[in-house]
């Protein structure tokens, strides 16, 4: 009697190799999206941080040289934890919709578009960064500048200095502006003279088209009761807020209290 052997026939076998490499194909790309995903993380929330610091220190240096000063210590980005001086201080810019404000330095006098004419300091928050003309991203607020809105009044002179940073990325000068609190100082230095600014107010949250927090008199068109009322000398700080979205805007205000010509 012969023995029969027995046959093993396997179905569907190039169906399966099929499925097996349509997996593995897809598990690739995820990984690869996910590291792609990873740099551009690494790129926004790291190297522009890293690159605009720099580019921001090198100006404020240059500003100094070109004052007739030493140059000293320079930190484009704020970090209180860093800073031994606790007695003073998005479009994720923190630009509020219109341009309002007055009291403006003449023309003649106005600084050139996206020039860097004076530096900001919050001894605070250990922040020390150049201010350029203008709230352009690429031309101000990406470099890790603090942008001056245009049409608002220079240091010094009656009106409102309204300043415009970015929080998150691109420096963040503006990161920490949320932990100021009433009487803490804001030097403002120029060729001339420094500005001694002294925290008096500040909006938590408001509107990106609230164009009333940087008029001359400043006073929140979305919230009535929060500002001022009187004419004076005033800087005003604004950034988005939450961090990592534009939605909504900070917004931090001062009095000229003291000037110092240089």
């Amino acid at each position: 009697m012969r023995e029969r052997i027995p046959v093993v026939v396997q179905r569907n076998s190039r169906g399966r190799r099929v499925v097996a490499r349509g997996l593995w194909t897809g598990a690739e790309l995820v990984v690869t999206l996910g590291v792609v995903l990873l740099l551009l993380v690494v790129h926004q929330l790291w190297w522009t941080n890293r690159q605009a610091r720099a580019g921001a220190e090198h100006q404020v240096r240059a500003l100094q040289r070109e004052w007739g000063e030493e140059p000293g210590s320079v930190t484009a980005g704020g970090d209180p934890e860093g800073d031994s001086d606790k007695t003073g201080k998005s479009n994720d810019s923190g630009a509020p919709g219109g341009r309002s404000g007055g009291g403006g330095a003449a023309a003649r006098s106005a600084p050139r578009w996206d020039q860097a004419y004076a530096v900001i300091r919050i001894p605070r928050l250990g922040l020390v960064a150049p201010v350029a003309q203008g709230i352009s991203k690429s031309g101000v607020l990406d470099k890790g500048y603090v942008g001056h809105y245009p049409r608002t009044a220079q240091p010094g002179r009656p009106g409102n200095f309204a300043l415009a940073g970015h929080r998150n990325t691109h420096g963040e000068p503006f990161r920490y502006i949320n932990r100021l609190r009433r009487g803490d100082r804001i030097d403002i230095e120029t060729r001339d003279a420094v500005y001694t600014y002294t925290v008096g107010r500040t909006l938590a949250r408001t509107s990106p088209r609230d164009g009333g927090v940087i008029a001359a008199v400043p006073r929140s068109n979305v919230k009535p009761y929060t500002g001022y009322t009187e004419a004076g000398s005033y800087v005003t700080l604004t950034t988005c807020t939450p961090e990592f979205t534009s939605r909504y805007r900070l917004v931090v205000w001062g009095e000229l209290m003291d000037v110092r010509s240089r």
